[in-house]
């Protein structure tokens, strides 16, 4: 689309200063892209945040560990996952800083935390055109929770299963 007078072959008169402007599908495009670069960033964020934890993690699960060995473990990873969640909600709040659509990174923080964990209370809102973004976000909340969720499952499971066969050796 442009603005200005159209020549006689089509295309547009810029004499008067009108600059072309790009078509919404471009526009529209332009900011999905953004938004799976985002979503790839996370994903970077996460697999090295879980890769990190896993390293740290005992090796081995014997039934001589007590209740608040499994339990500072058990804090710590929560602990590890929720700082892993504030980095990805931290780099979508800078990117919509960066890009206009919130005036102030608190605002953005706020915004961006509601949004990705899917609470959606509605007080802050992003401009028309990158709404459609927000909701990329809070799919990409959606699926890193998820991936948490089931880094902690697998962790109680391996519990689990290494006190069922200390019992079992009994």
């Amino acid at each position: 689309m442009v603005r200005g007078r159209a020549r006689r072959d089509g295309l547009p008169d810029l004499r008067d200063g009108a600059l072309p402007v790009a078509a919404p599908d471009t526009v529209m495009l332009s900011k999905l892209f953004a938004a799976w670069a985002l979503i790839a960033l996370c994903v970077v964020i996460h697999a090295g945040g879980v890769s990190a934890a896993l390293r740290r993690l005992p090796r081995h699960w014997g039934p001589s560990a007590r209740f608040w060995q499994w339990t500072w473990l058990f804090i710590s990873v929560a602990g590890w996952m929720i700082l892993l969640h504030l980095l990805e909600i931290t780099a979508w709040a800078v990117f919509y800083v960066w890009k206009d659509a919130m005036s102030d990174l608190p605002s953005a923080l706020y915004f961006s935390a509601v949004t990705y964990t899917t609470t959606g209370y509605g007080d802050l809102v992003l401009p028309q055109e990158w709404r459609l973004v927000g909701g990329v976000e809070a799919l990409t909340g959606i699926l890193m929770c998820g991936w948490s969720t089931g880094f902690f499952f697998a962790i109680v499971s391996r519990l689990y299963d290494s006190l069922l066969g200390s019992e079992k050796a009994r």
